[in-house]
């Protein structure tokens, strides 16, 4: 029965953690007539929290391993309700970023520590099934983190679509409070020092810095894609409200169902071989929404949504084959270039989709995907045990 309910916990706080992360995401179109701001000027609200999670993220597992693994995800879920009530009733964008940045903050305590939690408290044999209960939890959060507010926020208007989600990370940090035993195989690290020196190491390793570069544009592609056609599908001759917008991101749970099967695919065909053909599928993906068909577009999200959630397990479980020595300061590299790219995705575009709209977007995001397929192939052909 414990064991049933530490696995509840750790899903739940994946759920909240991607809640949080993405919950102003279908409402930006909405955002954007209200205050009358530009496509990218609105999108800060994403670069905001994302950049934060970057910066926080490296320090979270010195942090954690001095206070304990339940402690700090109980208190960041507890304390990013605050930030996340501050940002409904913020009077302008800039106001809503800043709360957005101290919610991102309070992030990598949540995910990032559940993730060190599971490593430490189950048998190896059993860990990458509870991972996976932790993933499917995750996506299911970062589904209802778009869809909720935007249902909402046609109802009743976009400031209680965005308070809704910290009303439902305060009842979950309680229950996760409940649910969730304090650690009992926690081992301390060697400290704050011994992680920076490691962090040097890793940053004059071949294949960890390709590693980062594909987990920075993996979540570049996935932030802009989503962020953006938005804005495409919210205007004419779309004119989708803020709940429709909210339901298109039922593609996100695509990622749920094909990421369990990664393991497979890579020991099968090779990480290097697997990821190419990945990022080849992405590419098709993202040609597909430059149709005028809805259905099309939806196919064609399914697609990118599937191949960044895959894109993203195969780069994460590289580092820590790569990372021999180090590895939770390695992630902790990986998760920082990961938010940075997300932090880019969420602005950059914006000054393509100004020019040109969706179609200049869309090729901004294939270059990308073709420069991280130069780099899997060229860097991580080196290593023959991946394919």
């Amino acid at each position: 029965m414990t064991t049933d309910l530490r696995r509840y916990a750790v899903a739940l706080s994946g759920f909240c953690a991607f809640l949080n992360l993405y919950s102003p995401q279908a409402l930006l179109p909405e955002l954007s007539r209200q205050f009358a701001a530009t496509p990218a000027a609105v999108s800060t609200i994403m670069f905001a929290s994302t950049f934060a999670v970057a910066l926080t993220a490296p320090l979270t597992g010195a942090i954690a391993d001095a206070l304990g693994r339940k402690r700090v995800i109980v208190t960041a879920l507890f304390c990013i309700c605050v930030p996340m009530l501050l940002v409904a009733t913020a009077a302008d964008i800039p106001g809503i970023a800043f709360w957005r940045f101290v919610q991102g903050l309070l992030l990598p305590p949540i995910f990032a520590v559940t993730v060190a939690y599971i490593g430490d408290e189950w048998p190896p044999s059993q860990v990458t099934g509870v991972a996976g209960i932790y993933v499917a939890g995750s996506s299911v959060g970062g589904f209802a983190g778009r869809m909720i507010p935007g249902l909402l926020s046609d109802a009743f208007g976009w400031r209680i679509g965005l308070a809704a989600p910290a009303a439902i990370t305060f009842v979950a940090a309680i229950v996760i409070a409940f649910m969730l035993p304090r650690e009992k195989r926690f081992t301390r690290s060697e400290g704050l020092y011994t992680a920076l020196r490691q962090m040097l190491r890793h940053l004059g390793n071949a294949q960890l810095l390709a590693t980062f570069a594909v987990g920075f544009g993996t979540l570049f592609n996935f932030i802009a894609t989503f962020t953006y056609v938005s804005f495409r599908l919210a205007a004419p001759p779309y004119g989708f409200s803020s709940s429709l917008l909210g339901l298109i991101f039922v593609t996100y749970l695509a990622g749920a169902l094909v990421a369990p099967w990664t393991g497979q695919f890579v020991a099968r065909f090779g990480r290097r071989r697997f990821m190419l053909g990945v990022l080849a599928v992405w590419g098709i993906g993202g040609l597909i929404t430059l149709f005028s068909s809805v259905t099309a577009i939806a196919i064609g999200l399914v697609l990118c949504a599937a191949c960044g959630i895959v894109c993203q397990t195969i780069s994460t479980g590289y580092v820590t084959t790569i990372a021999k020595q180090g590895r939770s300061s390695a992630v902790g590299l990986y998760v920082t270039f990961f938010y940075v790219g997300g932090s880019v995705g969420a602005v950059l575009p914006g000054l393509t989709w100004a020019k040109a709209g969706w179609p200049a977007t869309v090729s901004m995001l294939l270059v990308s995907q073709a420069l991280m397929a130069t780099v899997v192939g060229l860097i991580w052909s080196r290593d023959q045990t991946t394919g």
